[in-house]
């Protein structure tokens, strides 16, 4: 993904579903549009759907053998291919050759990536980097036009590599509402993700038709680290999501607060030195990752103009 300002038009735009086979907002979505894209059709282009796991949607799992969202990192798509390799490794080097390749000029412009969170965090933007000035001034322009609580998170950390799917395309967005549970379709939770996207694709017609944006300051989530659930010697949870802590998504948490509530009764509190915000806070996905939340610090970046210049 380019942090770079785009020089031209978007004229190849994607939009994501069932990156996770049983986050239904995207489901649901991806479905009707692939059959119905005329939401999807501006004046300057039209953007297309796409079922990115249809394996795991068909099973409403999350995924078949591992993460597909954590499979686009560039060991595993120029890796020979294999009988033993995952399906989701297959898949994404067959979602590469389609809307990348990965890091080429022939890559589509823009994927929206749809996902539904457990955790009680509303509406948010995921972006890759507060440097990628055109993901955030469309996260800014949606958060205006919005009119709800719409907060964004940046998931990388320093200079890793992107590993999500809309990392294939020049620059990409994650759209992440909660809470609803695995496997559930949620009328509210589907309104706000169709009105994200609304949002997203009238930014790009804006930016293709040479409006301006002018610079400004936007406040943003960046990840620290990752809290993993208190274990016993076996390695087994001893702890859950302290109720204090339950649903307090993008709030602030601070030294001595509670965080834990262990199974014997006793309070476990956060010992940092500074003011954090958790989120994905009891996110049922990240059982298995050892993830009972996201440590995050809150920021203000300073954001420069954009515009395209037509001829």
């Amino acid at each position: 993904m380019t942090t770079q300002v785009p020089s031209k038009p978007l004229t190849r735009v994607v939009v994501s579903g069932s990156t996770h086979g049983n986050e239904m907002s995207g489901v649901f979505l991806a479905r009707h549009w692939i059959k119905d894209p005329s939401e999807l059709t501006r004046s300057t282009f039209s953007a297309t759907a796409v079922i990115a796991n249809p394996r795991a949607m068909e099973k409403c799992v999350r995924y078949t053998q591992q993460d597909l969202n954590r499979s686009f990192k560039m060991d595993y798509l120029v890796a020979l291919d294999s009988e033993e390799e995952p399906y989701e490794v297959k898949r994404a080097k067959e979602l590469n050759k389609i809307y990348g390749p990965k890091g080429s000029p022939e890559a589509y412009d823009f994927m929206f990536d749809m996902h539904n969170t457990t955790s009680n965090m509303g509406a948010c933007i995921i972006v890759d980097s507060p440097q990628n000035s055109f993901a955030m001034h469309m996260a800014n322009y949606i958060q205006t036009n919005y009119m709800q609580k719409c907060p964004i998170y940046v998931y990388k950390k320093g200079d890793e590599e992107s590993y999500t799917i809309d990392s294939i395309c020049k620059n990409g967005v994650a759209m992440e509402v909660g809470p609803q549970p695995q496997g559930v379709v949620r009328a509210d939770c589907l309104a706000q993700m169709r009105a994200l996207v609304r949002h997203g694709l009238d930014f790009i017609e804006k930016f293709n038709q040479g409006s301006a944006f002018p610079a400004f300051d936007i406040d943003a989530y960046t990840l620290i680290s990752r809290e993993d659930y208190p274990r016993n010697a076996d390695g087994e949870m001893s702890g859950i999501i302290h109720p204090k802590l339950q649903d307090k998504d993008f709030l602030p948490l601070n030294p001595g607060d509670p965080i834990f509530q262990t199974l014997d009764g006793n309070e476990v509190v956060y010992e940092g030195d500074s003011t954090i915000y958790p989120a994905f806070i009891n996110e049922a996905a990240y059982y298995e990752k050892k993830i009972a939340f996201a440590k995050m610090e809150k920021k203000v970046f300073s954001i420069p103009d954009i515009q395209l210049k037509l001829d």
